[in-house]
């Protein structure tokens, strides 16, 4: 059984990260113009920090969930709020993925017919300078 100061340290903990996860949504919105009209390499920065943060989030929600103490005192009705958001969250994401990844294949494909790839990136491509993606087929380079 836990003393009271325990369960005070674990709700200040609590507090402390829900402090952060809306600090970060808030710095996330603020940027969100400046990031819209920056260059490639920016928007690639910005997106990768964002998914990162994501990560970070999902892992902490997946040990909060194997957590004993925690799933023995979450009603049924916030696991099912927990349920039903993460599966829209999953539907966006694998939506994105293969928009995304039809659309660069598409764009691949023409860039190629046209002669248009960087002809370093395809001598490397040609030598065996790329490794399998998360999709288990080359396409990724490693160098």
């Amino acid at each position: 059984m836990s003393r009271p100061t325990d369960v005070t340290a674990f709700t200040r903990s609590l507090e402390r990260w829900v402090m952060l996860q809306k600090a970060v949504l808030e710095n996330f919105k603020n940027i969100d113009s400046q990031v819209r009209s920056s260059d490639r390499l920016d928007l690639i920065i910005h997106t990768r920090l964002a998914f990162n943060h994501m990560i970070k989030t999902l892992k902490a929600f997946d040990d909060w969930l194997q957590d004993p103490f925690i799933s023995s005192n979450i009603p049924r009705d916030l696991l099912l709020d927990v349920w039903d958001t993460t599966l829209k969250m999953m539907e966006l994401l694998i939506e994105l993925d293969i928009r995304h990844t039809s659309q660069v294949k598409n764009l691949i494909e023409e860039a190629s017919r046209e002669g248009r790839l960087n002809p370093i990136l395809s001598q490397l491509k040609d030598i065996g300078g790329w490794r399998e993606d998360r999709r288990g087929e080359s396409g990724s380079m490693s160098i």
